[in-house]
């Protein structure tokens, strides 16, 4: 994984409840960090046939290990104006982070 494949910035974000004045409250996401990534989108390659278990996956996010900073399933990621929700998290040799994710569709009520 060089440098020079890491062409795209993401955010990991966690959501959190703030409150108002009123003291209502409202989900934000919190920034936990910004990084550069490979983005591997879901394709018929051999690499994603392998991966069966990740039906519902629909990219696979590759980026150096933050240090201090655990990604989780909680977190999300934010790429291009999308919103992907974490479904799994690999730590690679204690380099690099794999993230498995699946686009988040917000449902209207």
């Amino acid at each position: 994984m060089s440098l020079g494949r890491m062409r795209r910035s993401i955010d990991i974000v966690e959501t959190v409840s703030a409150k108002d004045d009123e003291g209502f409250s409202a989900a934000a996401d919190h920034i936990i960090a910004t990084v550069r990534t490979i983005k591997d989108e879901r394709h018929g390659s051999e690499t994603w046939a392998n991966m069966a278990a990740f039906a519902t996956a629909v990219a696979r996010f590759q980026f150096r290990k933050i240090p201090g900073v655990e990604v989780t399933t909680a977190h999300a990621i934010l790429c291009d104006g999308v919103r992907y929700r974490i479904i799994s998290v690999r730590d690679m040799r204690g380099i690099a982070v794999e993230v498995m994710v699946e686009k988040f569709e917000e449902t209207v009520r």
